[in-house]
């Protein structure tokens, strides 16, 4: 028998402020250089959903914070999985920002969010080790990862691994690209299961290419020169991103398919992260392409993006607790499919894991 971590309860948090595209026909928008755009801001955002699809994003409304969701998120993933919360042996939480409160973009994580998770579940437990991964929007797959070391190694058998953000609060309102992002909470619980056949976490991969892409993505103030303020804002160069996705997320997710001693025709699921809608449909394209398949089934890739926009870590875990709760209509993930989870972002980065379903 052989150590695998397979996923025993799962959850999420999305927010209730609704916020349509139509809400930001008022904004005045800017280009990098700080001039305003000439051209009417209903051509901007319909241009802007043609490319992203994205129709509406939710934020939190203004109590909340990232720690606050995060625990909402591991609430519902401990009500599904029905263990006790003194159990976990780590709380692993994923973000880029910590705690940012409504009216400033400062970034507030000391004590750590995974802390003040801890904290708000009211664990006693002092063995239940809380820390924080800040890396990009593969955050959450990456502390998956972590999760299946943990676990295989015999140091854990529980492990919460949580991705949550407030993009909301560190988009510049002056910059296009803002409309992209989005808020919400995801978890999942990991367990350690022996088992003679391959069950949960079956393969991973990770790739970071800092040397010519670390740029790709980083924080400056607003695109507005007369905005008084000195605050940092997130910023992106969405064209070099788009085709840095491209080129290197299909051959990484193939990489990791074939680790797993899989096929393509064995995959049932592709969760992925969504910030743009244009650019997963030809990951996927590509990815099939990898192996000579001109006929693409986009039935494998369920899609938030159209009413969740990019929600950076919780975008993967809210997907997947989504499908396997049959709150996706088309979707399910059943008993002894396979899946394989994926995300880009900041860094930038790139990571992936293969999943059977149990």
């Amino acid at each position: 028998m052989k150590k695998y971590s397979v996923i025993i309860g799962s959850g999420n948090y999305i927010p209730t402020v609704v916020v349509k595209n139509e809400d930001f026909l008022k904004n005045d928008f800017y280009d990098s250089s700080g001039v305003k755009f000439d051209i009417p801001n209903e051509e901007i955002i319909g241009k802007f959903e043609k490319i992203t699809g994205i129709k509406e994003r939710r934020h939190v409304t203004d109590d909340l914070v990232t720690s606050q969701i995060s625990t909402f998120a591991a609430e519902d993933a401990l009500n599904s999985s029905g263990v006790d919360k003194e159990t976990l042996d780590y709380i692993i939480v994923a973000h880029n920002f910590g705690d940012v409160h409504k009216g400033t973009t400062i970034p507030d994580f000391v004590p750590s969010i995974a802390a003040r998770v801890k904290r708000n579940l009211s664990i006693e437990n002092p063995f239940t080790v809380a820390f924080d991964i800040p890396f990009g929007c593969p955050g959450w797959v990456q502390g998956s990862i972590l999760a299946d070391y943990f676990i295989k190694s015999g140091d854990a058998k529980r492990v919460m691994v949580i991705g949550s953000d407030t993009l909301s609060r560190i988009s510049d309102p002056y910059d296009r690209d803002s409309m992209i992002y989005a808020d919400g909470a995801g978890a999942v619980i990991f367990e350690a299961v022996d088992s003679d056949e391959p069950v949960g976490i079956l393969s991973h991969m990770t790739r970071s290419d800092t040397l010519n892409h670390a740029k790709l993505m980083w924080m400056a103030e607003s695109f507005n020169k007369d905005y008084k303020e000195k605050d940092l804002f997130i910023k992106m160069n969405g064209h070099r991103l788009y085709d840095y996705a491209l080129t290197n997320v299909p051959p990484l997710v193939k990489a990791t398919i074939e680790k797993a001693g899989l096929t393509l025709k064995d995959i049932n699921k592709v969760f992925i992260h969504q910030a743009n809608e244009k650019m997963d449909v030809e990951m996927l394209k590509r990815l099939f392409k990898l192996y000579g398949e001109q006929q693409v089934d986009f039935g494998v890739m369920p899609m938030t993006i159209s009413w969740l926009g990019n929600s950076s870590v919780a975008t993967v875990p809210t997907i997947y607790d989504l499908v396997v709760k049959g709150k996706m209509e088309g979707h399910k993930f059943s008993k002894g499919d396979n899946a394989v989870f994926v995300s880009v972002g900041a860094g930038m980065n790139i990571n992936t894991f293969a999943y059977r379903e149990v």
